[in-house]
């Protein structure tokens, strides 16, 4: 195993920085991408002539789908000798494309647990990050942000009404549910936690389902009366 542990200790060594995503309305993070993970992961791997294969195990629930990815990764000159990251895992939603969000936010955290991937900036949770900014004027709009609890310490009720919270917020500067949705699909993940306890209760998960409904309709009325 000395040989291909050795290889991917250079890829490591010969990785570049990931460069981080820019914040979206509603979002108080710089997202980590999965297609720039990737392509660093991809170039550093390959220069050492390694290649991984990932296998996948899903879940789902009720509300939601678990992906968990096992990774591989082999040496291409000794297939039989291989690196194994197991269990990177993620929450999709039950629709078209949940099952892919999941996959694509496991893998990206298997290339960077298997690498130990430096990102372009600091971790903004970080010890000494700054304290997260409770609105911020771009051109002719305000948006405001809310600071996600760090830890699970409330009740799923109180749970709900911070998401609730946050989905509204993002529902006020979004021209469309294509742009609401797409906003929110980051925030998902830094609130994946909290939505999993949510969807442990179902009178909780129904209300946030009601009221995600009642935002989209919203937004739809609002767009079609040329808001």
């Amino acid at each position: 195993m000395s040989n291909v542990l050795s290889k991917l200790s250079k890829a490591s060594a010969d990785a570049a920085p990931v460069i981080k995503g820019e914040r979206v309305p509603g979002m108080h993070f710089n997202p980590l991408q999965h297609d720039e993970v990737q392509a660093v992961a991809m170039k550093a791997l390959k220069a050492n002539k390694l290649y991984p294969v990932c296998e996948y195990e899903n879940e789902l629930k009720d509300n939601y789908i678990f992906i968990k990815c096992n990774m591989k990764i082999y040496d291409a000159e000794d297939p039989k000798q291989f690196i194994e990251i197991v269990g990177c895992s993620a929450l999709g939603k039950l629709d078209k494309f949940g099952t892919g969000n999941a996959m694509s936010y496991a893998r990206k955290y298997a290339f960077l647990n298997a690498l130990n991937l430096r990102t372009a900036l600091d971790n903004d949770d970080g010890q000494d990050a700054a304290p997260f900014p409770r609105s911020r004027t771009t051109a002719d709009k305000t948006f405001h942000f809310i600071a996600k609890p760090k830890t699970n310490t409330k009740s799923t009720k109180q749970l709900a009404d911070a998401w609730i919270e946050q989905m509204t917020s993002v529902a006020q500067h979004s021209k469309s549910q294509l742009y609401f949705e797409k906003n929110l699909t980051p925030i998902r993940e830094e609130y994946k936690s909290d939505l999993m306890l949510i969807a442990s209760d179902v009178i909780e998960q129904l209300r946030v389902d009601t009221a995600y409904n009642k935002l989209k309709s919203q937004i739809q009325n609002r767009s079609t009366n040329g808001r």
